[in-house]
């Protein structure tokens, strides 16, 4: 059984800015998946996924939507978009901004207990 932590505890952990979807950082999540190719994303079946990438772009929250995704974690400083946060406001996401590289940001998180998707 893979154990939780909280949205809140991932952006301490990578000293991550919650840029949209405050409200839910309460929430927890189960599983971590790191990809820029979003067509890997679409196949995964975990729930309370948190979705690690360096794709900044609306295709990502979109992929994460139809994933049922609430929470990703975008790295290497890269800058979420008005046009991100308004579909994530929509689709009671959270979204995260984070510098550390996506290397970093995995060991920090499987170091924190989370565990991946395979």
């Amino acid at each position: 059984m893979a154990s939780s932590i909280k949205i809140k505890k991932i952006a301490e952990l990578l000293d991550a800015c919650v840029v949209c979807g405050e409200q839910y950082i309460d929430c927890e999540v189960n599983h971590a998946f790191a990809s820029d190719l979003m067509s890997d994303v679409l196949t995964l079946e975990s729930e309370q996924l948190v979705l690690i990438t360096g794709l900044t772009n609306m295709q990502t929250v979109r992929t994460a939507e139809m994933a049922d995704i609430n929470c990703v974690v975008f790295v290497r400083g890269k800058k979420i978009t008005p046009d991100m946060i308004e579909v994530a406001e929509e689709n009671n996401m959270v979204l995260i901004e984070c510098q550390y590289s996506m290397f970093r940001t995995i060991g920090v998180l499987y170091e924190a207990g989370v565990s991946p998707v395979y």
